[in-house]
């Protein structure tokens, strides 16, 4: 019998896979009619001029400059008003709200408008991940299934594998740094400017990672996210291979990427292991996570468990014995009573 996590309602499943598929199908043929306000026109001088109308996040009307009243202009508001996916980005909030009502776990507001934000400028369609516990969380609705320990942070993790950069198209980008701006959350970028914190709430921190490279544990600036991001040891196993899912918003569904599961359970073993004896803290959410996973993978996708287990191992002597010292902690704590980690472990 699992501990560290019970099966949503069949309908809360369902719920989450009919809000799952209606955002995913528009985020295929995204285009004006997906942005949020209507077009407006103002008078200047006699000249009729657009502009788009929107509400910010604290509600707040604002307008943005579009241009001349002429044909460009009126294409584009036209595009956006006679959109088919205006009604369908509508029908896919009511299934977020409904998969929500039923039970399914969701972001918090302000965690919600940041990744929906990071979503619009592209983040996620160049490659961007969503890390950390929002990433554990996210596995959730993605397995029907909600962990048995509450896992709660007031960051945000985002990663992106700066070996991407040479396979992403010259011309895609994701201005990353003025989405955040444009937020008008407060968010202030700190020295590395790898990390954004909100001004008057200290904890709430945006962290942007990467793999290691040739510049070390120095932040490096990646000029198709207009970002600089932090690197850290291992992030490249978790970041391989990541896979598109959806989180939910109480504004809607938000398609993301994800690291493997398999993978994600792993590297928090790794990650435990590097983590010297003040984190003692954060080692503890390491191995919820990790022992979670591992439970859940066992009895529902023992193969891939396996399979990131083995590719692991086959990385080094520097990567099994953090995977060895990892296990030895998880054996030490009383979560390992019910967990099998024999896949795992290097029979």
């Amino acid at each position: 019998m699992a501990l560290l996590y019970r099966d949503l309602s069949g309908a809360a499943q369902a719920a989450y896979s009919n809000a799952a598929t209606a955002i995913r199908s528009l985020e295929a043929r995204r285009d004006a009619g997906m942005l949020p306000g209507n077009f407006v026109t103002k008078t200047v001088k006699g000249e009729p001029y657009w502009y788009f109308q929107y509400s910010d996040l604290s509600g707040k009307q604002r307008q943005v400059y579009v241009g001349r009243d002429d044909a460009a202009t009126r294409h584009l508001r036209d595009a956006h008003v006679n959109s088919p996916n205006r009604d369908g980005l509508d029908h896919a909030k009511r299934l977020a709200r409904a998969a929500i009502d039923l039970g399914c776990p969701a972001l918090t507001p302000a965690h919600s408008r940041v990744i929906a934000k990071l979503a619009d400028a592209s983040f996620f369609r160049v490659g961007g991940v969503l890390v950390g516990t929002h990433a554990y969380a996210a596995y959730q609705n993605h397995f029907g299934i909600r962990w048995g320990t509450a896992d709660s942070t007031t960051d945000l993790d985002f990663a992106h594998d700066q070996r991407l950069s040479t396979a992403i198209a010259s011309d895609a980008r994701a201005d990353v740094a003025s989405a955040i701006d444009a937020l008008s959350m407060g968010f202030v970028p700190l020295k590395s400017l790898s990390t954004y914190q909100k001004a008057d709430e200290p904890d709430f921190q945006i962290d942007f990672l990467t793999t290691m490279g040739g510049s070390g544990e120095e932040a490096v600036h990646n000029e198709s996210l207009n970002l600089r991001l932090q690197p850290l040891r291992f992030m490249e196993f978790s970041l391989e291979d990541p896979f598109q899912s959806v989180v939910l918003g109480t504004a809607g569904p938000i398609v993301v990427n994800l690291p493997r599961p398999e993978k994600y359970g792993l590297h928090k073993l790794l990650v435990a292991a590097e983590r010297t004896t003040e984190y003692r803290d954060k080692v503890r959410k390491d191995l919820i996570q990790a022992a979670s996973l591992i439970e859940y993978l066992t009895v529902n996708d023992p193969d891939a468990l396996r399979a990131a287990a083995d590719n692991l191992r086959s990385r080094g002597s520097g990567w099994t014995r953090r995977l060895k010292e990892g296990l030895r902690m998880l054996r030490a704590t009383e979560l390992a009573a019910s967990l099998d980690v024999s896949i795992v472990a290097d029979n």
